[in-house]
């Protein structure tokens, strides 16, 4: 999915995610688990979109490969890459179909990126990638939705958006699997005529935390543990286990050694 409308207004409307403590938790994350001979700077951020978490992880040191499927948020993402000066390579491919240049210290793919994927065949394909990239005792750091978020927090609701730059509604619909949630959004701009009207459809799905667990040891990964993603970002050193209550799972998984 190209994300050609939702890439124009993706940063005005996710101003509140809060990249730099994201950036914060997943350094406090590296220092726990890496396990590589190397010296575990170099990343790959999978679904970097519009290259917010990139950024802020260069800022960090690492040496950062963004890659994501969509052009148009690659735009994006170039545009800060030129503004700040940061070393970031940027790869245009489908993360079911990574293919890097060598091994890889740390993945990472954040902000349920995954969930956007159409089942968990799919999900399990980007494990395996992620697998045979990583160098052993590295790292794979990703979020996804819970189930609660979509069957409560998302489910049949409506939600309104409005900054200088857009107005959005965002109206979400509960398929029959209770797991998926297809979204609606239609986007209301200010241009010389007055305003202009575009949409984009967004499809996510979440899944049992076991079935993600299985899916990693399939693909060749170590689930090591699984934190709630959005609790106590203040304090990045501080992981909070998943509640009935989480709404997106951090998960850590490492490639063994031998």
């Amino acid at each position: 999915m190209d994300y050609m409308e939702f890439a124009s207004f993706y940063d005005a409307l996710t101003r509140n995610v809060e990249y730099e403590k994201r950036a914060d938790r997943i350094c406090c994350l590296i220092r726990q688990y890496l396990q590589t001979e190397t010296d575990g700077t170099l990343l790959t951020d999978l679904a970097c979109g519009s290259g917010s978490l990139s950024e802020a992880l260069a800022r960090r040191g690492f040496d950062v490969i963004g890659v994501d499927n969509s052009p148009a948020m690659l735009q994006k993402a170039m545009e800060k890459k030129f503004e700040s000066g940061l070393p970031i390579q940027y790869l245009c491919q489908d993360m079911r179909e990574l293919d890097m240049f060598g091994t890889i210290d740390v993945t990472t793919c954040m902000l349920d990126s995954l969930d956007h994927l159409p089942d968990l065949e799919a999900v399990e394909q980007v494990f395996r990638r992620v697998s045979l990239f990583a160098q052993p005792g590295g790292l794979f750091l990703f979020d996804m939705n819970t189930l609660y978020k979509h069957r409560i927090v998302l489910a049949d609701k409506v939600f309104l958006y409005d900054t200088d730059e857009v107005f959005c509604a965002w109206e979400n619909h509960l398929l029959e699997d209770n797991a998926t949630v297809e979204m609606q959004l239609t986007f209301f701009s200010p241009d010389e005529n007055g305003w202009q009207r575009s949409e984009e459809t967004i499809t996510e799905r979440a899944y049992p935390e076991a079935d993600i667990r299985a899916a990693l040891i399939r693909a060749g990964l170590e689930p090591l543990a699984v934190f709630d993603a959005d609790k106590d970002l203040d304090t990045p050193d501080s992981l909070s286990p998943v509640t009935e209550t989480t709404e997106r799972m951090l998960f850590v998984a490492r490639k063994p050694l031998a």
